[in-house]
């Protein structure tokens, strides 16, 4: 296991969550819920140089068979323009089947209620994100996922 900090991302139309490790790469923690707008690019590079990240790592939405929809599209693409924006820090898109689903589902069996959930849903699945790519990394030895490369 690579030892360093790593941000999740969660790509949504409206809101990006963002989530971070502990430098030894156990566990996720949820860190911020970001506005999709014109500063949510410079607020992720700023977190990526403030945390001395290692890596980025970014969901990659796919459906159940594996496809790759307009959800998908949208995260490559934002996913490259984060790639530009954190160089040389290492992007790296992973598959995040069921992620928003499963943070759904821990907020409302902690007892989060509907707009308190709203307000966090995307940090968590940022969480899920993370420590699902920190997990595979643990179990097969390698980081998971593909490396995205930057604008240019």
């Amino acid at each position: 296991m690579r030892h360093g900090v790593r941000l999740g991302v969660d790509v949504g139309s409206v809101r990006v969550g963002v989530a971070a490790c502990d430098p030894d790469g156990v566990l996720a923690t949820p860190v911020v819920t970001l506005s999709r707008d014109a500063g949510d690019l410079d607020a992720l590079a700023d977190l990526a140089t403030e945390r001395d990240a290692l890596e980025v790592v970014v969901g990659l939405p796919t459906s159940l068979s594996g496809r790759e929809g307009p959800a998908a599209l949208a995260a490559r693409e934002y996913a490259t323009r984060v790639a530009a924006r954190v160089a040389p820090v290492p992007v790296r898109l992973v598959d995040e089947r069921l992620s928003t689903v499963t943070a759904e589902h821990g907020l409302r069996v902690a007892g989060v209620g509907g707009r308190s959930r709203r307000k966090v849903v995307d940090q968590m699945a940022a969480v899920v994100i993370l420590q699902s790519a920190l997990d595979a990394e643990r179990r097969i030895g390698d980081p998971p996922g593909q490396i995205v490369p930057g604008e240019g």
